[in-house]
């Protein structure tokens, strides 16, 4: 078999850049101190890491203050600090149809238990969602806003400055769930008005997985979820109310933050917009080839527009599930099938009816060589159901 294809980049990047697997490895050997614990160089130089790392990610989103970048496990764990420190019983929330389940279901326990209720918006024929539609949901009890900054189904990326206008306006806090767009996609905070970002390190910030975290504008208040031990002030009884100690406790990630630190230099050194454009054009050379197959159906992928490189499809006649085995199998092709996480998308799209899509999501690392390939092989699929 040829050498495998790499086609699940919205799940988590793969592979890494090599400096990134480099610098963890050396970093990890080499230092191994606990930030804020000691005062021997090995902490020092682990604790100026971090910081560093910090800094990175707040010039990247165009955050305020490089301590209210907050580390979690992964964005999901983000959102949950967002969506459990922010809302009080009695709140209300809107959010979108496009959601992943780290968004979703925390909002269901919520609701579940009588504390929430919730607002979820549809999305147009295109996939994005109307600004128009945020505005008019907006109540007198609504809390917060929170929305994907592009779909992990359908890679539509929404217009989050407007959205961001109408939220400042009315009082309410936006809440962005940046998985699929941290180190993709710009992303301006303050430009944007964003409030809360939740963002993950294992996509296209190139880190490794187990790492997340959370930029928290300031002026905005969240309570801590978690508390325990953060290496200074030991004598106090409770936790630490300032930033980042309040919504981080015990031992950090360090390994997972070493590879955030080096995929932010390296994605520094080559240019995000420059992959992602790049992205891009593969993107609607599979989209072509794609939709040049009789029987395949795409969904939301008129054209590269406001997108990410990512594509769902089906084959007519056959199971998404189906045509992800075969490719993975007979082809040596890495894909998503099912899903997604995102239920509500797909029962909006209908294709809840037909267990979900298959989905190609590209990163800096294919060529169209891979494009080319997954093309043929659908073909071929598609074939063997008109035999």
């Amino acid at each position: 078999m040829a050498e495998r294809i790499y086609l699940d980049n919205a799940a988590t990047s793969f592979p890494k850049p090599n400096e990134v697997y480099d610098f963890m490895n050396e970093f990890y050997r080499t230092c191994g101190g606990n930030p804020g614990r000691s005062e021997h160089c090995g902490a020092l130089e682990t604790e100026e890491m971090v910081l560093h790392t910090r800094k990175l990610l707040c010039d990247l989103f165009h955050g305020g203050d490089p301590n209210r970048v907050t580390f979690s496990y992964n964005a999901s764990d983000a959102l949950n600090q967002i969506i459990q420190g922010v809302l009080e019983r009695g709140d209300h929330v809107v959010t979108s149809r496009l959601e992943h389940n780290s968004v979703l279901r925390p909002l269901y326990h919520m609701e579940m238990e009588g504390d929430i209720e919730v607002t979820y918006l549809p999305f147009d024929g295109a996939g994005y969602l109307d600004p128009g539609d945020v505005r008019a949901a907006i109540r007198k009890n609504t809390k917060l806003v929170i929305l994907n900054h592009a779909s992990n189904v359908i890679g539509t990326v929404q217009p989050l400055a407007e959205i961001g206008t109408i939220c400042r306006e009315s009082g309410v806090l936006f809440a962005v769930d940046a998985s699929q767009t941290a180190g993709v996609n710009p992303i301006d905070m303050q430009r944007m008005q964003i409030d809360l970002l939740a963002f993950t390190g294992h996509k296209g910030l190139l880190g490794p997985t187990g790492i997340g975290g959370l930029c928290v504008a300031e002026n905005v208040a969240i309570r801590p979820t978690r508390f325990g031990g953060t290496g200074v002030r030991s004598a106090e009884r409770f936790h630490l109310e300032e930033f980042p100690y309040r919504l981080e406790c015990g031992t950090l990630n360090i390994l997972g933050v070493a590879g955030l630190y080096a995929g932010q230099l390296w994605l520094r050194k080559n240019d995000p917009e420059r992959i992602h454009n790049r992205e891009m054009a593969l993107w609607d050379r599979l989209r072509r080839g794609l939709q040049a197959i009789e029987g395949v159906v795409t969904y939301c992928a008129e054209g590269p527009a406001d997108k990410n490189a990512v594509l769902s499809f089906n084959l007519t006649g056959w199971e998404a599930g189906d045509v992800g085995a075969i490719l993975d199998v007979d082809y040596g092709i890495a894909c998503r099938t099912g899903l997604q996480c995102a239920p509500l998308a797909h029962r909006q799209l209908g294709t809840d009816r037909i267990l979900g899509t298959v989905r190609f999501s590209l990163g800096p690392f294919n060529t169209e060589e891979d494009v080319d390939r997954a093309v043929e092989a659908v073909g071929d699929i598609a074939e063997i159901r008109r035999r």
